[in-house]
């Protein structure tokens, strides 16, 4: 916990200075030199707690757009995202980050995906709208078990970000963010050491409909359970 403490100034600093060029890049849709800031930002988060990164299986992200859906156990699976996952993205995230200071700024004009998830019909247009950015060339992650496990198991995924793959037909790879409740166990205890980001094969969406959106997330969720079983 001491670790974590001391370190929350710098993680501060350098969110608030790096979330200030990022958001300048939105601005100017410099979308390229954000992408890099993202990066050095995920990095220097974990740098700062200690926590090193491997990531196995980066040929398998397809050459197009792609919906990344990953566990979620830790804040750090954020910075782990940005700083790793090795493809241009966008994250899929509640609207209310809106109102975050720096942060909510450079969501929004970093062209990040916000979804209301408290009203069904908002809900509902904005995964079409996410949709059409899609086809058009835009990769989204999520953490489709929609809030932190605590116990780091792995929780029932939410149908949302698989409605939005098979709409907007691209496929869906699943990644295992594995290790990461070792170094994070809970509350602003961190330990030093190493995870790994476990790229899988992308499982396709093309002859699916809407209607088979709660198997395709239970067949993604097994498979980025079981990538984090074997780890």
């Amino acid at each position: 916990m001491l670790r974590a403490i001391l370190a929350l100034p710098f993680i501060a600093a350098q969110t608030f200075v790096i979330g200030v060029l990022a958001v300048t890049c939105g601005i100017l849709r410099l979308s390229a030199a954000g992408r890099r800031l993202g990066v050095a930002w995920g990095r220097a988060v974990l740098w700062t707690v200690g926590v090193g990164v491997e990531v196995c299986g980066a040929e398998r992200c397809p050459s197009g757009p792609a919906v990344y859906a990953a566990n979620h156990t830790s804040a750090l699976d954020i910075p782990i995202l940005f700083g790793h996952l090795p493809v241009d993205f966008r994250i899929l995230h509640k609207r209310s980050l809106y109102l975050v200071p720096v942060l909510g700024l450079y969501l929004y004009v970093a062209g990040h995906v916000g979804i209301h998830r408290a009203r069904a019909f908002r809900a509902r247009k904005g995964l079409e709208r996410a949709a059409a950015r899609i086809r058009g060339g835009t990769s989204v992650a999520a953490f489709p078990e929609g809030t932190r496990s605590p116990e780091g198991t792995i929780g029932r995924f939410k149908r949302g970000s698989f409605l939005l793959a098979l709409e907007a037909g691209v496929p869906v790879v699943p990644v295992s963010l594995c290790g990461v409740k070792r170094v994070a166990p809970g509350g602003l205890r961190v330990r030093r050491g190493r995870v790994r980001v476990l790229v899988h094969p992308p499982v396709a969406t093309t002859g699916r409909d809407t209607g088979q959106a709660e198997a395709l997330a239970e067949e993604v969720r097994r498979i980025v359970m079981a990538g984090c079983e074997a780890a």
